[in-house]
């Protein structure tokens, strides 16, 4: 009898090795991972997330009044951002997008040779409504898709609410706005247009050292400023780009009143900022707007 006891203590003494041994084997509670959500997949996640997507990169930044995308385009990888802007009067002044579509492929072939310090950002189109309203086209058009009604290009320099987005923005804004002889909407509010806060969630959310804005037509680049004149750096970056690009430079836009001005803003926001106004409303003028942004760029590499 004490003999069989003692053979059954002993299968129990294997058998719990056995299954001890087969324990120590498995993987450890913590390195099993059957859960996508683990807080280590979390954190990585969250890593990723955090990770700026904008380098080099076409980003949406807002849409418009009738759900189409407003995109920039970013070129470097510096800490020191110039945002060039073009479209804000749509169809009506086709050729300033089409100024900032010719900087973009510019750009592409050339982002290697940008100063290490500098990155661009170029929207080609801040009101893409009135823009396809004038050429039937999202984004990238040609010369033949522009509408020849001029009732139609009129038309087009508004946003689908028929608002002027250069007279949307938070300086000396008013409801009712010029625009040469005419009256036109400012917006009920300011900053009452998707286009327009769009651009100003971008400008706030971003270390911007210049911008420059393209409209037509005058000729010439104008410097910018909101009640408390104009600042020495908006007055070097409106004079070097004038000088590089052959337009005159000007320190006031005095042909008629512009209360809601999108540049003006950008001043009272302290962010050094002109306007380049194309000779007329069809030329594109590349070669003269490329030495004006090369000689920008200049000014601004460490």
């Amino acid at each position: 009898m004490k003999n069989f006891l003692s053979f059954v203590a002993l299968i129990i003494i294997i058998i719990a090795g056995v299954y001890f041994f087969n324990q120590s084997k498995l993987p450890k509670p913590e390195a099993v991972n059957p859960n996508p959500n683990t807080e280590e997949q979390v954190a990585t996640t969250t890593a990723e997330d955090a990770t700026p997507k904008e380098e080099g990169a076409e980003i949406v930044i807002g849409k418009s009044v009738e759900g189409r995308e407003i995109k920039a385009y970013n070129f470097g990888t510096g800490d020191t951002r110039i945002l060039l802007v073009g479209g804000i009067h749509g169809g009506y002044s086709w050729n300033t997008s089409s100024v900032m579509f010719e900087a973009i492929d510019y750009f592409k072939a050339n982002e290697k040779s940008l100063p290490g310090n500098i990155k661009i950002t170029i929207i080609p189109v801040l009101n893409p409504d009135g823009l396809h309203n004038a050429t039937g086209k999202e984004g990238r058009f040609t010369k033949a898709d522009v509408s020849t009604s001029q009732d139609v290009l009129v038309a087009s320099r508004f946003n689908a609410n028929k608002v002027d987005l250069s007279r949307n923005f938070d300086c000396d804004w008013k409801s009712v706005g010029v625009w040469q002889t005419r009256q036109v909407s400012g917006g009920k509010t300011v900053f009452s247009e998707p286009e327009s806060v769009a651009i100003k969630q971008y400008v706030e959310s971003h270390d911007i050292k210049a911008i420059v804005a393209w409209y037509s037509a005058a000729g010439g680049v104008y410097a910018s400023e909101c009640g408390e004149g104009i600042s020495p750096e908006t007055k070097k970056i409106t004079e070097t780009f004038a000088k590089a690009s052959g337009y005159p430079a000007h320190e006031t836009f005095d042909f008629y009143v512009t209360n809601g001005d999108m540049v003006n803003w950008f001043a009272m926001k302290k962010i050094p900022a002109t306007s380049v106004l194309l000779t007329n409303h069809t030329d594109v003028e590349w070669d003269k707007n490329k030495k004006g942004i090369e000689a920008l760029l200049k000014l601004y590499t460490k």
